[in-house]
């Protein structure tokens, strides 16, 4: 079976997963790189430090965030979304920082998940915490899957 997911099937999605891959073009060059994330209270949220994306992201704030899962070639799920790249400051930024630190993580994870040097515990001054905190504002969400048959439970 093969199909659309619902808006709200699309956003549960986003907020049981922790990896995706955004996609931003500038500079007459279209970029994608994997990256962690948290889906909280309508909004995306990603930690990053200075680099190409974030430099494509500043001149041209309309990217793409893809997160799938997959077992089996018939199998999956994919969402897709079309957004705007904000860089945060302040309250906003402390706001996304408590989304990362409070998320869902696996068992195993990445250094780039690692928010500060004592992660997964965390200085009570956000402003100590290096890097950038960036949202992404969700315009469009669009969701597929396909199941081999009705064992699979989405």
């Amino acid at each position: 079976m093969f199909g659309d997911l619902t808006k709200n099937d699309s956003l549960k999605f986003l907020e049981e997963n922790a990896y995706g891959r955004l996609g931003c073009h500038a500079f007459g060059k279209t970029y994608v790189v994997p990256i962690s994330f948290v889906y909280n209270d309508g909004m995306i949220y990603c930690h990053t430090h200075d680099g190409l994306k974030v430099r494509m992201m500043r001149n041209n704030p309309d990217v793409c965030f893809q997160v799938d899962s997959i077992d089996g070639m018939a199998n999956w799920k994919s969402v897709i979304v079309q957004g705007n790249y904000k860089e945060l400051e302040g309250k906003e930024k402390e706001k996304g920082l408590q989304a990362l630190l409070n998320r869902k993580i696996p068992a195993m994870f990445s250094e780039t998940m690692k928010l500060s040097p004592d992660w997964p515990f965390t200085t009570a001054n956000y402003a100590d915490i290096p890097g950038i905190v960036f949202s992404i504002e969700i315009k469009e969400i669009t969701g597929k899957f396909e199941k081999a048959n009705s064992a699979v439970r989405w």
